[in-house]
């Protein structure tokens, strides 16, 4: 990859990040008062976890 390209994703990736940046605080705080929805996690993540032991089963 070329310099002028290294340097141009660099520069984006800056810009993203500051773009962002200002949001985080306000989301962080927010978040605290959410309620905990713990299953609405383990469950998506248990059923992928079952589907790859079925696939690594099957081989």
């Amino acid at each position: 990859m070329e310099l002028w390209e290294q340097l141009l994703i660099g520069a984006l990736g800056l810009a993203v990040l500051l773009w962002v940046f200002p949001g985080i605080k306000p989301m962080l705080e927010e978040s605290k008062k959410a309620p905990k929805d713990w299953m609405g996690l383990l469950i998506p993540i248990a059923l992928v976890v079952a589907f790859v032991v079925f696939l690594a089963a099957t081989l």
